[in-house]
């Protein structure tokens, strides 16, 4: 009968050294959780809470579980309309996104010109500007336009504005891609559009999906851009329908808890599927010849 080694005494002591360097990281991973879970949980606890509950005891447990705020929220708060309005303007701003930021992408990392650095530089300078500081200019243009209270008036300055940060993305990930597959696609009769579409685009997937995935959350998300520009209650977003609980003198905080929670459902669940490509796309390398 054969007996498991046991560990020697100097083994123990590394072990429990590798396990006190861990603790560090175990404890700022928990303190991160926290921040993020804490006002999760207030919000879900709250949304069946009344209004009077949330501003006596916030933290308090409820007493008494008010699913009426759901009920009033799904049949007449108008959240339908407003997820509705959401996902034509999320799905449509990824899309654009995406069909507008690959092509020059796969310019800057695949095809050397001269100067080609230098007019990448000059575009990632749309990285150090913050959106609020256009805000006055994107608005005068927009009404000139004749594109206020439309989607296309959130949809293409998101656009705008997110493609520095995708191009940077797709191009290090395009870069990645060995040389050895589009010489291939050459000796087999294929032009660079061929290698851009049959390759390409189905080797950076998970890269897709990482930027398709942070410009969701940001569309899905963004509230001042939506308030300045869209004036009728029919084309509200999520993060404007909320406004419909808040009057001038007082606010409905149950109701608003209880359209918040639902708010995050569908974000929740779409990350919940998107995780791995998010992680792969931000972290991972292509295909290694």
């Amino acid at each position: 009968m054969q007996y498991a080694q046991q560990p020697s005494a100097i083994q123990r002591r590394e072990q429990l050294k590798q396990a006190s360097g861990l603790l560090p990281r175990y404890a700022v991973c928990v303190v991160v959780a926290l921040f993020v879970l804490i006002p999760i949980f207030t919000t879900v606890i709250s949304s069946v809470k009344t209004t009077s509950e949330i501003t006596g005891a916030p933290f308090a447990l409820p007493t008494t579980l008010h699913w009426e705020n759901y009920t009033q929220i799904l049949v007449e708060g108008g959240f339908w309309l407003s997820i509705l309005n959401s996902i034509i303007v999320t799905v449509s701003t990824v899309a654009l996104l995406l069909l507008i930021a690959c092509p020059p992408a796969f310019v800057f990392a695949r095809m050397p010109f001269r100067g080609r650095d230098i007019i990448f530089n000059v575009m990632l300078f749309g990285l150090l500007f913050p959106f609020q500081m256009a805000i006055l200019p994107l608005y005068v243009m927009l009404r000139n336009l004749h594109l206020v209270d439309t989607f296309l008036s959130v949809i293409l300055p998101q656009v705008a504005f997110g493609l520095p940060v995708t191009i940077l993305i797709l191009r290090n990930f395009f870069k990645e891609i060995p040389q050895e597959l589009e010489d291939a696609t050459y000796i087999d009769g294929g032009s660079q559009i061929d290698f851009f579409w049959r390759i390409l685009l189905p080797l950076a997937r998970p890269s897709l999906a990482a930027v398709g995935m942070l410009s969701m959350v940001g569309s899905w998300n963004n509230f001042l851009l939506p308030l300045l520009v869209l004036n009728n209650q029919a084309l509200y977003t999520l993060p404007l329908g909320i406004m419909q609980f808040q009057g001038e003198h007082s606010t409905d905080w149950a109701l608003v808890m209880a359209f918040l929670t639902l708010s995050m459902i569908p974000a929740i669940v779409f990350y919940l599927f998107a995780e791995r490509y998010l992680i792969a796309g931000l972290t991972a390398g292509a295909v290694k010849g």
